[in-house]
């Protein structure tokens, strides 16, 4: 419900300390029911992507395009997501991203709320910063 606010949240593991998103009302590592929800920050570190040349059935993008994983600020685990509005060859592991969202009038409880991923225009993150998350 917290993503129709734009708001990115994630729980806790109660075991580890580690938080996951989407939440999911249980720690995917131990199992144990996840009692603590935190808001997450709007910005991100690109940790792997994939430069998409093929097309396929009911696909409404532009080819070629990039799908990433993004780790957010605050995050254990990272979310897929595409990013645009930098040309395809640029994109690179460490750089930083923030979300673009739909219109107000079309937020819904889903993470389609995130139209794509955009370059904040920070400097990238140092790769030895996210290793454990690659």
């Amino acid at each position: 419900r917290a993503i129709a606010e734009k708001k990115l949240t994630g729980e806790v593991c109660p075991e580890s300390g580690k938080v996951y998103i989407p939440p999911r009302g249980v720690s995917p590592t131990s199992g144990l029911v996840t009692t603590e929800l935190v808001e997450l920050a709007h910005v991100g570190t690109m940790v792997g992507f994939c430069i998409v040349n093929l097309d396929f059935t009911g696909n409404a993008q532009e080819i070629p395009y990039v799908s990433a994983l993004i780790l957010l600020d605050g995050a254990d685990v990272p979310v897929y997501g595409l990013v645009r509005e930098i040309p395809y060859d640029e994109v690179r592991v460490g750089m930083r991203l923030e979300p673009v969202w739909v219109e107000d009038s079309e937020l819904t409880t889903s993470f389609e709320n995130i139209k794509w991923w955009k370059p904040t225009g920070e400097p990238d993150a140092s790769t030895s910063d996210i290793a454990d998350h690659v």
